[in-house]
């Protein structure tokens, strides 16, 4: 928690910080730095949960769309 708050004392812990972060789709991203967490592991945590929600609404959205085009060719 310490190397979040003071990035210039613990420049490695910071920069993974920022690696990870910077490699989030932009709206998880945004997310998880408004959030602010304190741990690398809670952000870690935020970060999954929220790519977990984005996955499933898709997998949602491609059967549902997959359903509709089934409708359609039996009709």
């Amino acid at each position: 928690e310490l190397a979040l708050l003071c990035g210039r004392m613990f420049p490695e812990e910071s920069d993974k910080v920022e690696k990870y972060v910077s490699g989030l789709l932009n709206m998880i991203q945004g997310s998880v730095m408004a959030s602010k967490p304190k741990a690398m592991q809670e952000e870690f945590e935020i970060a999954n949960n929220l790519m977990h929600q984005k996955v499933r609404a898709y997998a949602e959205r491609h059967a549902e769309n997959k359903r509709k085009f089934d409708n359609n060719n039996q009709a």
